[in-house]
């Protein structure tokens, strides 16, 4: 067998490990499950050493069932769920469960933030303080756990803490790091400004690598675990979104990528930082050197078809049911659907508003529904675009990822709704194919992370708006926008009725 890289995907609920050789061909494949922990409403915590079980054994998979040879594992490299906090004493022991990406307990500390440092915290690391991001879960350990906390000698997130225990050197990848919101982005550094603010040390935070920098090499306790060689290259990696953003090709301004999983991500590649959002979308670092991404994220995209289906169409194919809103309309017969089910991040910010239907009258047949939803979900993207827009940000191609990809329909419905070119990625493998990208380029295989993934993608056919269909889109997305300040009073007062029983 030939040399090949390893991509190792840490989600949320699995650990899947590709397997790519010096063609970019997917080799070998294996995945292993560990469980989410969920103590108490709101809280979304996991033991790290499931992560380093599933790794290794994923690892070991590969060698002694898929016949990867050791000695050709030249690199490996990682993408990772974002916004972890892995809390270490002196000696690098874990002092209690990873609160991850999804937990919202910390309002309280969100709050904190934005009082105390303002609109100077979006201008230093050009994010909002939301619940999910890493600062505002290190603040509430150390107001309601000070015991624990007091041992606290460091701090990483979840990939960062796979490659501590794989290469016994810690580092935090600047992707990452900069998702922890404490750090001067546009400087590439963490903040003294920040730091200070909320009584910090200075050498609480680790030191910042590269996604595509050599972090170091397989330890001999771990090579004995996997089956590994010491000899084998460990590179930094990448946090999930800008790992998934590199697997996808998305490498120059005039290009976005659409992802459709259970959440939605609207990403745009940054060549620089010049350019300010005010916080409206999340702006971070990337895992390519000296360059930036920003995002805007719609939390129940795939969620929202999801659930339209297991309770509505339980049973039926998923693909037929999607395919079924063909034999609706264009704005579905004039009903629309807000994607809420479970809050709202961007624009809105509001954990608290929730879904709505509005139009229904006798007339409309469960294609239209199916179809509303569709769009719906779309229109929220198109608020996040509206954001690039009034920036004065421009780009003229959309690449389609998760499963907005799947269906020529809704890849035409976003190419209408967008009025841009809509293109999808004939072999898409997501992160893992990132990180896999960027251990490639740390070895030296490509002479950048933008060859190796142009060299490694390829996109499929290419999906031009309408011009009658945009034009009745616009009008559409005029009346969605006022569903949010409409909806929105009676989403709060019906969930606090709700939450009194």
């Amino acid at each position: 067998m030939s040399a090949v890289v390893l991509g190792i995907d840490l989600g949320t609920s699995s650990v899947k490990i590709s397997a790519v050789n010096q063609a970019g061909e997917i080799v070998a494949q294996q995945a292993v499950d560990y469980p989410l922990s969920q103590p108490a409403p709101g809280y979304s915590e996991q033991d790290p050493k499931d992560w380093i079980t599933g790794t290794t054994t994923a690892i070991h998979r590969l060698i002694t069932v898929d016949g990867l040879v050791p000695a050709d594992i030249k690199g490996v490299s990682y993408s990772g769920q974002m916004h972890g906090l892995v809390l270490l004493d002196a000696q690098h022991r874990v002092l209690r469960p990873a609160i991850l990406w999804n937990d919202t307990r910390t309002t309280v500390q969100t709050q904190e933030i934005a009082a105390k440092l303002g609109e100077k915290f979006i201008d230093i690391t050009r994010n909002k303080a939301l619940e999910g991001f890493t600062l505002p879960k290190i603040l509430w350990v150390k107001e309601n756990e000070p015991e624990i906390f007091a041992q606290a000698e460091t701090f990483v997130t979840p990939k960062d803490y796979v490659r501590y225990v794989m290469t016994g050197v810690l580092a935090m990848e600047i992707s990452d790091a900069s998702g922890m919101v404490a750090m001067d982005v546009a400087n590439r550094t963490w903040s003294p400004e920040v730091i200070a603010a909320f009584d910090l040390k200075p050498d609480f935070f680790p030191p910042i690598i590269e996604g595509p920098e050599l972090a170091g090499h397989i330890t001999a306790d771990f090579a004995a675990d996997t089956g590994l060689t010491t000899d084998t290259q460990v590179f930094g990696g990448a946090a999930d979104n800008a790992a998934g953003a590199i697997g996808s090709a998305i490498l120059q301004p005039n290009m976005v990528m659409s992802s459709i999983g259970t959440s939605g991500v609207v990403l745009k590649y940054e060549d620089n930082a010049d350019v300010d959002y005010h916080g409206q979308v999340h702006f971070f670092n990337h895992a390519i050197p000296g360059k930036f991404y920003s995002m805007g994220v719609t939390l129940a995209a795939g969620y929202s078809l999801s659930w339209f289906k297991d309770t509505f169409a339980a049973g039926e194919d998923f693909t037929a049911m999607v395919e079924s809103a063909s034999a609706s309309t264009v704005g579905a017969n004039g009903l629309l659907f807000t994607p809420y089910l479970v809050g709202e991040r961007t624009p809105y910010a509001d954990g608290d508003v929730r879904a709505a239907w509005l139009g229904i009258d006798g007339t409309h047949k469960r294609t239209d529904f199916v179809r509303s939803v569709l769009e719906g979900i779309i229109f929220s993207f198109k608020d996040i675009f509206d954001i690039y827009q009034a920036a004065g940000t421009d780009f003229d191609t959309v690449v389609a990822i998760g499963g907005g990809a799947k269906s020529p329909l809704w890849l035409q419905i976003q190419a209408d709704i967008f009025n841009k070119k809509v293109v999808s990625l004939k072999n898409e493998q997501g992160p893992g194919m990132g990180a896999a990208i960027l251990a490639a380029t740390g070895l030296g295989w490509f002479d950048s992370v933008q060859d190796a993934a142009a060299a490694w993608n390829s996109f499929d056919k290419a999906y031009e708006p309408i011009p009658d269909n945009v034009a009745r889109y616009a009008k559409l997305h005029e009346i969605y926008k006022q569903a949010y300040p409409a909806t929105a009073n009676i989403s709060h007062d019906l969930l606090a009725f709700r939450r009194a029983d």
